[in-house]
C-alpha cells in the first residue's frame, strides 16, 4: 500500500502542478496580453504624432510658397505698372505726343484691314454709318 500511496501523492502533486502552472501561465499571459496592448498603443500614439507634426510641416511649407508666389507675382505686376508708365511716358514726350501716336497706331490698323469695312470718325467722334448700304430691299 506504501507504494500505491506514493504514486497517488505523486499523481495529486503532478495535477495540482498542472492546475497551478495552467492557473499561472492563463494569469501570465493575459498580462503579458494587456502589456501588449497599451505598447500598441503607445506606438500607435507616437505615429499618429509623427504624421500630425508632418502635416503640420506640409502645410506651413505649402503657406510659405503661396506666401513667396504672391510677393513675386505682386513684384512683377509692379515691373509691369513701371514699364507700361516709362512707355507712356515716351509716347507723351516723343513729337506729336499721344495725339501722334495714335495716329500712327490707325495707320497700323487701316494697313492691316484689307477688304473691311472701316468707319471713319467725324469731328463730333460718331462713325458715319451707310446702314441703308447693306440692306438689299432699298
Amino acid at each position: 500500500m506504501g507504494h500505491t500511496s506514493d504514486s497517488l501523492v505523486r499523481v495529486g502533486l503532478a495535477l495540482i502542478l498542472l492546475i497551478v502552472v495552467l492557473v499561472g501561465g492563463g494569469l501570465g499571459s493575459c498580462a503579458a496580453y494587456n502589456g501588449l496592448r497599451v505598447w500598441n498603443a503607445q506606438v500607435a500614439g507616437e505615429a499618429q504624432l509623427a504624421q500630425a507634426t508632418q502635416n503640420r510641416r506640409i502645410a506651413v511649407l505649402e503657406a510659405q510658397a503661396a506666401l513667396d508666389s504672391a510677393k513675386l507675382k505682386a513684384a512683377a505686376e509692379v515691373e509691369r505698372a513701371k514699364g507700361l508708365a516709362e512707355a507712356n511716358r515716351i509716347v507723351a514726350d516723343s513729337p506729336g505726343g499721344p495725339e501722334g501716336y495714335l495716329r500712327y497706331l490707325y495707320i497700323q490698323n487701316l494697313e492691316q484691314s484689307r477688304g473691311q469695312i472701316i468707319y471713319v470718325p467725324t469731328e463730333g467722334g460718331l462713325p458715319i454709318l451707310e446702314a441703308g448700304r447693306l440692306n438689299p430691299s432699298n
